[in-house]
């Protein structure tokens, strides 16, 4: 079994006590308890970049730096969609959430901002706006697009250049792909991937 504690500062909130044995993104990873029994930990109040968005793997790695192989207190009593727990991530008494919003990784989720306590809210946001005003990790890319627009469609819209500017196939497009691969979009439609 693993140790439960009622966190006083956290209104209905419970403490999971274990290590990091995966980092799956840039919010999410995995903690084997004290018993041995794996727990799938989303980050609560952020939303990091997927991993094949721009800066999706630079998050992860930074995430990982963070809280990989260290033991770590998970606060939270949520469980989300995925069956995963919805918790921030203390680690050496930092806050790992917002330490991935400081460093430029991850936004702060205001959609589910409300289940913040006030002081974090006003945290996180503020940690934003000074990681997007220094241009922080994926606030150097001059058009970041937020994981939930990315989720809900951006991911799928190849970029395409015009023949004009050197599509290498003879072909009326070059496309970049939402995972980054070319291809050449033929004036039948067809494409032929390089």
């Amino acid at each position: 079994m693993y140790k439960l504690f009622v966190n006083k500062s956290l209104v209905n909130a419970t403490t999971l006590v274990g290590t990091v044995v995966g980092v799956q993104d840039g919010d999410t990873i995995e903690v084997l308890d004290t018993g041995k029994h794996p727990h799938r930990i989303r980050l609560a109040g952020i939303d990091a970049p997927e991993k094949a968005q721009p800066f999706g793997q630079r998050s992860k790695q930074n995430l990982s730096g963070l809280v990989f192989g260290k033991r770590v207190e998970v606060d939270g009593d949520k469980t989300d969609r995925y069956g995963r727990t919805v918790g921030k991530i203390i680690v050496n008494g930092l806050d790992a959430n917002l330490a991935q919003v400081k460093a430029g990784f991850a936004w702060h989720y205001k959609e589910y901002a409300s289940e913040q306590s006030a002081s974090d809210r006003a945290l996180y946001a503020s940690a934003e706006d000074v990681a997007r005003g220094a241009h922080l990790g994926l606030w150097r890319d001059p058009k970041p697009m937020a994981p939930w627009e990315w989720r809900h469609g951006g991911k799928n819209e190849p970029t395409a250049t015009s023949l004009a500017s050197g599509c290498p196939c003879n072909a009326a497009a070059l496309c970049t792909g939402p995972k980054g691969g070319h291809y050449c979009v033929a004036p039948n439609g067809n494409k032929r991937y390089h």
